[in-house]
């Protein structure tokens, strides 16, 4: 697979040998699917939580007497049938929400968006995209030079100049390769990847 060198004004500069197991695959969409479902579903903490009727504040006094009253039978106002009542089947914290993910399927999950990244043309190489000064106005216009408005940046080294340019830009985000996730990898409008860094995600994900 061929891939697009730019430089700073996004013009094209020369071109890369990448291998075709990592950007060169068949879209899966289902696999695909499937993995960004799962690393959702495992980043959640399940927090929520939901009373039963033994947690909520009630009295156990008997609202009314059983018979005579011409109304419903009640036992006290805790009942899941009362408004303020305990929930019958609470939402408990220590609800588990993890999907297993076999490396093979994670490893062709991720060759599939990359490869589908570089024939939408959403996949940008560069030699480097450090920055001198550790300036958010500078890095901004750099990018904007180069036509990215939302980007996922992917560096083989993150310098202190670059993590400090970039951190208050909201639809900019820096990783290197090894934390590079489906989901921002779909999420964001484009992926500017470093020479460097093809190289470690071939050899991550090939």
């Amino acid at each position: 697979m061929e891939l697009k060198v730019v430089n700073d004004q996004g013009q094209q500069t020369a071109t890369l040998a990448a291998a075709d197991t990592v950007f060169g695959r068949e879209y899966n969409e289902a696999l695909v699917h499937q993995i960004v479902v799962a690393y959702q579903a495992n980043a959640r903490l399940g927090t929520r939580a939901q009373l039963t009727r033994e947690a909520v504040h009630h009295s156990t006094r008997k609202p009314w007497r059983q018979k005579g009253t011409a109304r419903a039978r009640a036992g006290m106002s805790s009942s899941p049938v009362w408004r303020g009542g305990g929930r019958a089947f609470p939402n408990t914290p220590d609800e588990n929400f993890t999907q297993k993910v076999n490396k093979k399927m994670m490893r062709g999950a991720m060759a599939c968006i990359l490869s589908k990244l570089a024939i939408d043309g959403r996949l940008v190489v560069v030699e480097n995209i450090d920055v001198d000064t550790p300036k958010t106005k500078n890095f901004a216009n750099k990018l904007k030079a180069m036509g990215l408005n939302s980007a996922l940046i992917i560096t083989d080294e993150i310098s202190e100049n670059l993590d400090l340019a970039s951190r208050n830009l909201k639809n900019v985000w820096v990783v290197e390769p090894r934390y590079a996730d489906p989901v921002s990898l779909v999420h964001f409008d484009s992926v500017v990847v470093t020479k460097a860094a093809i190289s470690k995600l071939e050899e991550m994900w090939g």
